[in-house]
């Protein structure tokens, strides 16, 4: 029998890259989602692309009763990795308290039922948020957890507290949280890839957008940062990559090879790239020069930040391998699947 692993967000980007490296690598998945911020036709793109569609269950993972009757109508679960949240940063700063209640509140029902039901293996989607603004480049995960630059990064670090705490207090339970950086691209297929509902809040949709006449324009927040070419520096990995490395710490729990039931890993490529690099990459692969105009800073943002993934790469035995070329162009073939675009 296979094992059931939950998936939360599991219509989202990450989460729906990852319930397909779970089905190919060998899992049942069911999926979770209010559908807040994606759609039910992503469904249709994981079963294309495997040919297994996942049990999938529609309600918000704050509500406490839906929580309590998904655990008891799969009473056979193994493990969770949650990814359902809210997640952008400006978003965050402008209503703090949607962030609060969503984020905290989901997390602490599944640890709660988690503990009533007996699954006791947890995968926490996490974010290089919980850094800050380090202070040594690039960061290892002995780096200090500074004061979160929004809302949405304080979230991430709470939420590795509670776990961390109820790690403590119920010692059956096990976690990793993944601190990943940031994610672009998308399946080799075209069948799933990032959808922004609204406006993008992250820079690759809003380069392919702009390149499929969507907007006319691209903002680059700030161009003073202390940086080679004053725009802000980021770590990009490939959303599947970072898929892979979900299957990669569900077995570890799943095998009990965890070295503690509180574990937490950088996932990134080990390279920045900065914002004004990442478009002259989309011109050389695509041909496709972007309009762009540099803006004032975003509030919450960070000036610079790039992991260190040696202790991920050596103990979960995961690394990423996919070039930012072949991400990008990854991502520019799914955006023109989605508009049909030769």
């Amino acid at each position: 029998m296979k094992d059931l692993v939950l998936v939360t967000g599991g219509t989202g980007y990450i989460g729906s890259h990852t319930a397909v490296e779970l089905i190919e690598g060998g899992y049942d998945v069911v999926i979770v989602d209010n559908l807040d911020n994606s759609t039910l036709e992503t469904l249709d793109g994981i079963e294309k692309i495997t040919g297994i569609r996942p049990a999938f269950e529609k309600f918000d993972l704050c509500d406490k009763d839906r929580v309590s009757q998904f655990f008891i109508k799969y009473p056979q679960l193994k493990a969770i990795i949650h990814f359902a949240a809210h997640k952008a940063v400006g978003e965050s700063v402008e209503k703090p308290l949607k962030y609060y209640h969503n984020n905290l509140s989901s997390l602490i029902n599944l640890i709660h039922f988690m503990d009533r039901h007996n699954v006791d293996n947890l995968v926490f989607s996490s974010s290089c948020t919980v850094y800050g603004q380090p202070r040594e480049l690039p960061v290892t995960e002995s780096a200090p957890t500074l004061p979160a630059e929004s809302p949405y990064g304080n979230t991430k670090q709470i939420c590795e507290e509670i776990i961390c705490d109820s790690m403590r207090a119920l010692p059956k339970l096990k976690s990793i949280a993944l601190r990943y950086f940031n994610p672009i691209g998308a399946h080799p297929t075209g069948h799933i890839g990032e959808l922004p509902m609204g406006v993008p809040n992250n820079l690759v949709p809003f380069i392919t957008q702009t390149a499929a006449g969507i907007h006319q324009s691209l903002k680059v927040y700030g161009s003073d940062y202390n940086t080679p070419d004053g725009s802000a520096i980021r770590d990009y990995i490939n959303v599947n990559d970072l898929a892979r490395a979900h299957v990669v710490a569900i077995s570890r729990l799943l095998n009990k090879e965890n070295r503690s039931n509180y574990e937490f890993f950088n996932l990134g490529t080990g390279t920045g790239t900065s914002v004004l690099e990442m478009i002259r990459t989309f011109h050389k692969v695509t041909g496709i020069s972007i309009n762009y105009k540099i803006v004032d800073r975003r509030e919450g943002d960070i000036e610079k930040v790039w992991a260190d993934t040696r202790f991920a790469n050596e103990e979960l035995g995961w690394k990423a391998t996919r070039t930012l070329e072949e991400t990008l162009s990854s991502a520019w073939n799914w955006e023109k699947n989605l508009r049909g675009i030769k």
